[in-house]
């Protein structure tokens, strides 16, 4: 197998990731839309079936959210009828997302014998009641359509014989187990099957009516090879294979599916050649073969019929061909992670709104025609041998979002155009040899989210027009080291309230540093420049900031002791400067690197740690510059808080100064759990009067501190505080607050961190937790506090967690979790995951941020590749996070390692099986033969849930299955 190169950030896009789920929704209803809009019939429900819809009634636990006042069951929500003579009958019952769990509601359905749609989806069935698979059920004798999706179904496919009438039947995202043989062969009527999402093995299935027209069946663990017997289904609209085991060549007879419209393979193990049959398919509009081991070259006249068109990682080589980008109407192209080479096609669509090419070895120059494609919302380029200067007529793609030209061979300066580009969100042209000023026309672009321009020769000083940024911009992170820049720091940069993350290292700045954005919370990097003077206390303000890097310039003075009080903090690096005086006593939890400083005294740590090393030694030294720092502003109170001891209403005096007002009180206390144990032990003062001393923190995330309380009793718990004045939590409303931590806090699963109790004060909210905390898996895995864990303990680590996420995936109203990374997994013992900070994504408001990605999405490194396009949180983006977890599991190396994010650096060596062996710890992985072959097993899980597409990762109920079968 070839190799393949470093991975991009690219993804399949939004309007991809739509179609099919949207496709599938309006077929599955086309048949019932007409009754669903037509008025209610007038005519009463015959007495028979007014009697059945009253005992559903009684079986539906949360008949509240049913709108049932109305005499007559047909107004009912959900409820369809048609009326015959003078009486009505039940002809369409929806019942989806009512927390349905007893099977026994369908021996109450099954009497109602006009039933043509059934939609029971998204409830908590765990199986099917056995009449349902009976003669006695009555009501399958005209049934049309079955919905089931999105269920707990555990059980073998029954057999489906009894439905004469059935045209469409969903039974998607379950946990169907076994192979499928005869049980679909008596639906004579089948147009639509959607199996996708359940354990289903062996050979795909071809013993359904050839009446068929969508046939899905992503998500199982079907093998083998594509059963040339599929092409006997010539009304085929959709096949829908992805993310199995398939493997082998792919029959070349598409031909005989005149009616295809969308074909996708994605995600298997298929090899050989894409076929060329496809090409000559007139109908087919989407084509989506990615993540397999494709060889060999595109087949010509591709893009002729087809729109949106995915072969990304693979091993396809050659050239693109000229005419394959030309096509009008075509839509999306991605090539990204191949062996592709040659030139760029000059002949670009006007409706072309996608086009990743990145990650392959094409050379020449990008063409002037770029500015043809005027309808490009995202280009990527990036990992190639591009040569050449930028062409200016770039700056006619005027609907741009994503422009990434990063690491290839670029030269010259950047066209003035590309500042004209005002819906530009990111913006990459990093590690090329881009020179010349920085074109000021980028300080102007209000939407812009992300500059990355490092590693070039740009020179001449930061633009003045800098300042233009504060008033409108979005921008979160700039990064312009390894440049020429000189001159000084302006003090306008100080006005970029939104920034983040600022690199300005390896660069030729003089002069004295400015105050800085007060929101810098991931990076501030000045490093290897020529600043002067003393560093300004007022650094001490970045309270969010946890990576503070000023090493070798020709900073003199004293270290100021406001950098001891930044609460987010974890390294510190002064390296070679002339700074003289005693550093200040930091708290242990902070790297401090200070050689090559003379004058500079080390003191001891409050850890009891002499610094004559110049290096504190409490940890080992992180090397990621690019990680995200906490966002929230987590200011420790300044003195004890005197709590008074009612339970519920309590005011919080300052007794740290006598002339001040009370600084906070407590709105509400309350206790969420009914367990007896917790409810006496919880005593509301002494958790307050916990979090008033910074001792007791025993950690920080990027959104919270926790401290750890004594209860009178003695039992210990985890108090979280988070901090209402930062503006992206929800000000103002605690009751919205309280009810959803009331929710939250009726959930019942070991591995998920569930309250037990909370208290709001107009300044911070606190959350009460059991205290079973022996440390994050980032401790053990990456900060020293174990020795190497071992493969069943990782493993334990990887299941635990992997069924929070299920549990959580499943609930009525799935929780999706903002920040998942190592540092927000608990441990409560070696191998016991208990994942933290479920609550987030329900309080923190996305239209207050200050439009940063890591503000709303979590932590550099578990950030999805497709957040920077739909700034939208996905179970698809959950299951990236906890993929890129599993490198690290399996690894050993942190998210983001030496500049470069793990899951790029993992999937770039996915492309042979010597490669894979680089990214297994070494130290785990030689342990046994056993540990070796579970390992590579769980590595295969690891690379399919960092997908680029969100579409073709694993569901979490998936991922758990083969999480599973990899033991």
């Amino acid at each position: 197998m070839e190799e393949r190169s470093s991975c991009s950030c690219s993804s399949s896009g939004f309007l991809l990731q739509l179609v099919l789920a949207l496709f599938l929704s309006l077929f599955l209803f086309l048949d019932s839309s007409m009754a669903a809009t037509a008025a209610p019939p007038s005519a009463p429900l015959n007495t028979t079936q007014a009697s059945i819809m009253k005992e559903l009634i009684a079986m539906v636990p949360n008949s509240a959210w049913w709108n049932t006042s109305d005499s007559n069951p047909c107004r009912w929500d959900g409820v369809n009828c048609s009326s015959s003579n003078s009486l009505s009958v039940v002809t369409n019952l929806t019942l989806s997302g009512y927390g349905l769990s007893n099977s026994s509601i369908f021996e109450t359905i099954c009497s109602l014998d006009n039933l043509q749609f059934l939609d029971l989806s998204k409830n908590s069935f765990i199986n099917l009641s056995p009449r349902f698979f009976t003669s006695s059920c009555s009501m399958k004798a005209g049934l049309r359509s079955l919905n089931l999706s999105s269920n707990s179904i555990l059980m073998p496919l029954g057999d489906f014989s009894g439905f004469p009438l059935l045209e469409v039947l969903d039974l998607s995202f379950n946990s169907f187990s076994g192979s499928i043989s005869t049980q679909l062969n008596s639906l004579p009527k089948m147009r639509s099957l959607n199996l996708s999402g359940n354990s289903l093995v062996g050979d795909v299935p071809t013993s359904m009516a050839l009446s068929l027209e969508e046939l899905v069946l992503s998500s199982n663990q079907f093998s083998g090879s594509i059963p040339k017997a599929l092409f006997n289904y010539r009304n085929l609209t959709m096949l829908d294979l992805s993310q199995n085991n398939l493997t082998g060549d792919v029959p070349d007879e598409f031909l005989k599916l005149p009616k295809l419209r969308t074909l996708i393979l994605s995600a298997n193990n298929l090899s050989g050649n894409i076929p060329g049959s496809v090409s000559n398919v007139i109908s087919l509009s989407r084509f989506a073969a990615n993540q397999n081991y494709f060889t060999g070259l595109i087949p010509s006249g591709i893009t002729k019929n087809v729109k949106m068109l995915d072969l990304s990682y693979n091993n396809i080589s050659g050239v693109i061909p000229s005419d394959m980008l030309s096509p009008v109407g075509l839509q999306s192209v991605d090539l990204t992670g191949n062996n592709l080479e040659g030139p760029i096609p000059r002949n670009l669509s006007s409706t072309l709104y996608r086009l990743r090419l990145g990650d392959n070895s094409l050379n020449g120059t990008i063409p002037n025609t770029i500015g043809d494609a005027l309808a490009l919302a995202y280009l990527e380029l990036d990992s190639n041998h591009l040569m050449g200067s930028i062409p200016l007529e770039l700056g006619k793609c005027k609907n741009l979002f994503l422009l990434n030209l990063g690491s290839n061979e670029l030269k010259g300066p950047v066209p003035d155009a590309i500042g004209s580009l005002d819906k530009l969100v990111v913006l990459k042209l990093q590690m090329n040899s881009l020179d010349g000023p920085i074109p000021s026309a980028f300080f102007g672009l209000a939407n812009l989210n992300t500059m990355n321009l490092s590693q070039n020769s740009f020179t001449g000083e930061l633009p003045r027009e800098i300042s233009k940024l504060s008033k409108k911009t979005k921008l979160s992170v700039l990064n312009l080291q390894g440049n020429k820049i000189s001159g000084s720091i302006p003090n306008s940069i100080s006005l970029l309230t939104s920034l983040i993350e600022l690199s300005l290292g390896n660069n030729a700045l003089t002069g004295i540093i400015p105050t800085m954005p007060i929101k810098l919370s991931a990076v501030l990097n000045l490093s290897h420049n020529h600043l002067s003077g003393s560093i300004p206390s007022n650094i001490g303000l970045l309270s969010d900031l946890e990576v503070l890097d000023l090493s070798y310039n020709d900073l003199s003075g004293e270290v100021p002791a406001s950098l001891a009080s930044m609460q987010s903090l974890t390294q510190l690096v002064l390296s070679y400067n002339n700074l003289s005086g005693s550093i200040p006593i930091f708290p242990g939890h902070v790297e401090v690197t200070d050689t090559g400083n003379p004058g500079l005294k080390n003191g001891t740590g409050d850890n009891g740690k002499d610094t004559t090393s110049g290096k504190r030694t409490h940890g080992i030294f992180i090397t990621v510059v690019a990680i995200a720092g906490a966002l929230v502003g987590l200011c420790l109170l300044g003195a004890i808080l005197m709590v008074s001891y009612s339970k519920r209403i309590y005011r919080v005096e300052d007794e740290g100064s006598s002339t001040e007002e009370a600084v906070a009180r407590i709105i509400n206390g309350h206790l969420i759990t009914m367990n007896s144990i917790h409810t006496s032990a919880i005593d509301f003062s002494k958790a307050m009067e916990a979090v008033s001393n910074h001792n007791n923190i025993f950690l920080k995330t990027r959104f919270c501190t926790y401290y750890k309380a004594v209860m009178p009793n003695g039992s210990t718990y985890s108090v979280k505080r988070l901090n209402w004045s930062d503006k992206i939590f929800q000000i103002g409303n605690q009751q919205k607050f309280g009810n959803e931590l009331e929710v939250l806090g009726k959930l019942s699963n070991s591995n998920v961190m569930v309250p037990l109790a909370y208290v709001l004060t107009e300044e911070n909210a606190y959350i009460l937790y059991e205290h079973m905390h022996k440390g994050t898996v980032f401790d053990f895995l990456h900060a020293g506090m174990s020795d190497v864990l071992d493969w069943p303990s990782r493993y334990s680590i990887a299941f635990g967690l992997a069924q929070g996420l299920t549990f959580l995936h499943g609930c009525t109203q799935p929780v999706l979790l903002l920040d998942l990374s190592t540092r927000t997994v608990h441990l409560k013992s070696m191998n016991e995951p208990q994942i933290g900070d479920i609550e987030l994504s329900k309080i923190v408001d996305p239209s207050k941020s200050s439009g940063s990605l890591s503000t709303i999405a979590g932590t550099v490194g578990y950030i999805p590749p497709e957040y920077a396009y739909t700034m939208r949180l996905t179970m698809a983006g959950n299951v990236y996070s906890f993929g890129v977890i599993l490198l690290e599991l399996l690894t050993g190396k942190p998210s983001v390692c030496d500049g470069i994010e793990l899951a790029k650096w993992a999937l770039s060596l996915s492309g042979s099986p010597d490669q894979r062996e680089q990214i297994l710890d070494s130290r785990v992985s030689r342990t046994s033969a056993a540990v070796h072959s579970q390992m590579l097993s769980v590595l295969n899980i690891a690379l399919a849930c960092v997908a680029l597409s969100p579409d073709a990762r694993p569901k979490m109920r998936s991922v758990l299955r083969m999480l599973l079968n990899a033991k």
